[in-house]
This record gives structure tokens, sequence and C-alpha cells, in this order.
């Protein structure tokens, strides 16, 4: 079975209500789950859904505390970690491509996609699809597959 890659934005459309695509969210993180996909995220990712569900969200600290703890011990979570090696090249894609605005954190996605072969993303980040990602649903969705030109990018 693939694995899911979710960004930050798809966490958020997940985990909050109000977000416009929170109904597709549950039930594309419910079918992965059901295929038995392994739901793969990053500790920067981590770190941006912390901020967000401290500020604007303002949930309380406890509550954040165990949602998180719930990712990093849950067996169908896998948290990788940026080490020095991604992140360089994270930040060698973020300074190639200064006509983008994507962040460090973006980058660091598409390198850790693209190391672990992952083909699925769970976001609602038209970035993914600036990055080479296509649409497999209608506009706006949240569910993007990756295209034959991600590798273009020189970063294996």
């Amino acid at each position: 079975m693939p694995d899911l890659f979710v960004d930050t934005s798809g966490w958020r459309n997940l985990i909050d209500v109000s977000q416009p695509f929170h109904p597709l969210a549950a039930t594309l993180y419910r079918l992965a789950r059901q295929q038995n996909k392994k739901i793969v995220t990053t500790n920067y990712i981590i770190t941006e859904l912390v901020a967000w569900l401290t500020s604007p969200l303002r949930l309380r600290r406890s509550k954040i505390i165990t949602f998180i703890q719930s990712l990093k011990i849950s067996p169908r979570v896998d948290i990788l970690h940026i080490d020095a090696r991604a992140d360089g090249k994270a930040w060698q894609l973020l300074a190639s491509r200064e006509d983008k605005d994507w962040s460090l954190v973006d980058c660091s996605s598409f390198v850790a996609m693209q190391q672990r072969n992952i083909t699925e993303a769970l976001t609602s980040d038209h970035r993914f699809e600036q990055a080479g990602l296509i649409c497999q649903k209608k506009k706006n969705s949240l569910f993007f597959s990756l295209n034959k030109g991600f590798a273009l990018w020189g970063l294996s």
C-alpha cells in the first residue's frame, strides 16, 4: 500500500470542522486508514501545526499536546524527521526557485515525499501543484498525485 503524505493544510482541514475541506479531508483520511496506508508527515509540519493550533485556533495547550502525542505514538502515522541532509536539499530547492513563494517547510515536504517515493498527498496547498503535482480530483480538491516530472528537480 502506498503511503499518504499529510501536510499542514491537510491536518488543518482534518482537525478544524470550520475549514472548507473538512468533510473531504475526513473522508479521504478515513479511506486511507481503511486501505491500511501509512500516514506520513514531518517534524517541520508538526511545528507549523502546533503554531496554528495555538494561534489562530487557540486550542488549550493540553489538547494540542494530547493530539500531537496521539500522532507520535500511532502505529499508522510516521513522522519523518528532517535531518541536516534533507534540510540542505530543501534549502537548495528553495534557493533555486525564487519565482515561487514556497516556504522551507514546503520544500522539505517535497524532498521527504521524493525520498520516500510517496505519490499521494492530503493537502489544499496549491504549492504542491506548482511543484509538479497534479490534482486527481476536481479543482480546489485536497488530494494530489505526483506526476513523472517531480524527479526532474535533481534532488535525488
